[in-house]
């Protein structure tokens, strides 16, 4: 069985508090959860886990159902870590995974993540037809030997923190509340690809990034932000959307740093989204967009000075 493959390639060397889900943007409520688990690991000298997926639960059981990622594999991880989790498990939700029941599933953690506890959040659900919940596990915790802790939701301006809001405030292009809710400025780490080059000719050279399209994308507009090279941060400006005025067919993102000169072709560039700044607009002519331009700097480099 593929999940028990998957599970075998861990092998903690003492026992394992566990929070399970796909944690996708490791958002503040997050690492409220988080901040819990690796508490209660710490208490009682085990390790904090995190068992994640690599396709998102819903995607897998609801056909034709896609949901962007706010934050790709390697990047959850790496946040996961940097909240302190010991061991990260990522495991490929199937058919096959979402068809064991929640006895069957909590055995395998046990058997091969020596799991002794579970941190869960007020939504929680595994093992077949969501079997395995809020009610139900602190049962089977007593019955199969580990102790259960709930973790309330975290509420921002009376809403729940969740990566849904966050979605949907992605595509709204509140980047305000997307950095609010998320705990981190909103970023995309994209390599640099060649592109229409107009930028270039206009005087504003733009770094064409190599986007995932399954990646969770503000809606089209400019947006204000930094743009970092070896660590060093550079005020930048980010546009989303299709260069209606050269009549473009695809979606790009195309980054310009403002105070950068050099070439970055072929580079990983990190770009963090900070604030909107208008709608991507079809201007009548190159001279028109060049004004405009201008003055987007002008107010890019208004809101990163204010530190909005």
């Amino acid at each position: 069985m593929q999940v028990e493959e998957e599970l075998a390639h861990k092998s903690p060397d003492r026992e394992t508090v566990l929070s399970i889900g796909v944690f996708d943007g490791v958002h503040l409520g997050h690492k409220r959860l988080l901040s819990r688990l690796v508490e209660q690991a710490r208490e009682r000298n085990f390790l904090a886990g995190v068992v994640t997926f690599r396709q998102h639960p819903e995607e897998v059981m609801l056909s034709g159902t896609k949901l962007p990622f706010l934050t790709d594999s390697a990047e959850r991880s790496n946040l996961l870590e940097q909240a302190g989790v010991d061991i990260v498990v990522t495991l490929s939700f199937t058919r096959e995974l979402a068809q064991l029941d929640a006895r069957r599933f909590i055995g395998l953690l046990q058997k091969y993540l020596k799991m002794r506890g579970m941190v869960i959040g007020p939504d929680f659900a595994l093992g077949r037809n969501r079997e395995g919940n809020v009610d139900t596990i602190p049962g089977l915790g007593e019955e199969m030997g580990f102790t259960v802790t709930m973790v309330p939701p975290l509420l921002i301006d009376g809403e729940v923190v969740s990566s849904t809001a966050i979605r949907r405030a992605i595509s709204a292009g509140d980047m305000r509340k997307v950095n609010r809710f998320s705990g981190r400025p909103f970023n995309l780490r994209r390599r640099v690809i060649a592109g229409a080059g107009r930028g270039t000719g206009l005087g504003f050279p733009t770094a064409n990034l190599d986007i995932d399209p399954e990646q969770a994308l503000p809606s089209d507009g400019v947006y204000a932000g930094w743009a970092y090279i070896n660590g060093k941060a550079y005020p930048s400006l980010t546009n989303i959307g299709y260069c209606p005025t050269f009549g473009g067919s695809e979606r790009t993102a195309e980054a310009y740093l403002i105070d950068y000169q050099g070439d970055l072709y072929g580079r990983e560039l990190r770009v963090e989204i900070i604030e909107r700044l208008r709608d991507e607009v079809k201007f009548h002519n190159a001279d028109e967009l060049k004004q405009q331009m201008a003055e987007d700097i002008r107010q890019g480099r208004v809101v990163l000075e204010s530190g909005s």
